[in-house]
């Protein structure tokens, strides 16, 4: 680790978790330089939906480079993106009756937030947002802008303008009423809150916490955005690309955004990529109004490609996906049950998941104790407090056995490391 000590900057975090120097991937293990594999349920923070390295994409990939096929071509028109765009429309848009024009930003997710902002405003000549308590949605001005957690915020460097904070879903207590705050809000004009070209909401708050919103709560949020002229956007870059289930976490929900963001899994291989759905009467872009030089990654277009004809031109993923969530589930709350002075309460919808712990440093030891005996998992939540678990889809029943057995394992180091304090709250709780 000297070299990564000596040259690379102090931002790097992962790797302070994770002390290891990984060579080499596949399926749902990584290998570190020493040869020991490590099951990983991290998943590259969502963007491995298929595992590292699917050889059905690989193998799309190897032909691509072999042939001398495009790697960059900004935007103009490449075979490699005709391809991707057509399977698109014919495996995701055009099944659930969705029609939206596709917009290719920069490649990273934050890229995509900011060009559904952008847009939003542009359509709505309005320049307020309204984002959501213990939303993450970035790292460049404009996502962190609308993103809750106040060190990423504080990261900045300057003021973060034109963005109003809401009460998400269950952020007050079980009677408050967060959506009929907004409406008042919206409609006193003594509120001080500025009518908003759009809201901006992920339907699970990952790195937040793994908050899920209920079908309610957003059915009401569209309703209410559709009664004052407000942009509906969803950010599904975490949750998206059959994460919980279905290609896009909203669509079993009656919900119809106007904007989607689409990043993390959207490549299948981990190459960056992103996208920006929009309703057709909202493309009121101007030629080469956004741009930027990386938008036209034509390696991740022919993953991107090989993905949806792998998994999603049926319903096997989908169905394979809630099965092992239930699994998971089932294992979750035998964790609960088995030490209950640790666990707090069970979080989770699909194959994201986890617990939220009586105190951060609980869940620190868990994870860290859980890297020691071969498994990757991170923490969540505004203090680090979630114990957090994002195994790839492909993910096998054996691989959930073995991770639940090192969670266990890791919840009795924990106790052991951290005082009989643990122990008494356990012994109080049953």
């Amino acid at each position: 680790m000297e070299t990564f000590e000596r040259l690379e900057s102090e931002v790097r975090g992962y790797c302070r978790s994770w002390p290891a120097v990984f060579a080499s991937a596949e399926g749902c293990h990584l290998v570190d330089e020493d040869g020991r594999r490590y099951l990983d349920f991290f998943a590259g923070a969502g963007a491995l939906n298929y595992g590292h390295n699917p050889p059905a994409l690989m193998e799309a990939l190897s032909a691509h480079i072999a042939g001398n096929g495009i790697i960059h071509g900004l935007d103009m028109a490449t075979t490699t993106k005709r391809d991707f765009l057509q399977r698109f429309e014919e495996v995701v848009l055009t099944p659930r009756s969705l029609e939206y024009k596709v917009q290719f930003p920069g490649p990273t997710g934050t890229n995509a937030v900011e060009s559904a902002l952008k847009l939003a405003r542009k359509v709505t000549g309005r320049e307020r947002i309204v984002g959501f308590t213990n939303a993450f949605h970035g790292m460049t001005l404009g996502s962190l802008a609308v993103t809750g957690n106040s060190m990423k915020r504080k990261g900045a460097g300057v003021p973060l303008h034109m963005a109003d904070s809401m009460p998400y879903d269950g952020f007050l207590d079980d009677d408050a009423d967060s959506l009929g705050y907004l409406e008042a809000m919206l409609d006193d004009d003594g509120s001080g809150l500025d009518k908003p070209a759009a809201v901006i909401l992920e339907t699970i708050q990952a790195e937040g916490g793994i908050n899920v919103a209920t079908t309610e709560w957003l059915r009401g949020l569209q309703d209410l955005c559709r009664r004052h002229d407000i942009l509906f956007i969803i950010d599904d870059i975490q949750v998206g690309c059959g994460r919980t289930g279905p290609f896009f976490s909203w669509e079993e929900m009656g919900l119809d955004p106007d904007i989607i963001c689409l990043s993390k899994s959207l490549s299948g291989s981990g190459l960056p990529f992103a996208l920006v759905l929009m309703k057709p009467e909202h493309d009121v872009w101007e030629p080469g109004e956004h741009n930027g030089t990386f938008r036209g990654n034509n390696a991740a277009f022919v993953t991107a490609t090989a993905a949806l004809e792998t998994f999603w031109t049926d319903d096997a993923l989908t169905k394979e996906t809630l099965r092992k969530a239930d699994k998971i589930t089932s294992g979750l709350k035998q964790l609960a049950t088995d030490h209950p002075g640790l666990v707090d309460d069970l979080r989770g919808r699909g194959l994201i998941q986890g617990f939220g712990t009586t105190d951060p440093e609980v869940a620190d030891s868990i994870t860290s104790e859980a890297f020691d005996r071969g498994l990757i998992i991170e923490t969540a939540g505004p203090a680090d407090e979630v114990v957090k678990l994002l195994p790839p889809l492909i993910v096998g029943d054996e691989h959930i056995d073995t991770a639940m057995a090192i969670i266990a394992e890791s919840m009795e180091a924990t106790i052991d490391r951290l005082g009989d304090q643990l122990v008494s709250s356990e012994v109080d709780a049953s």
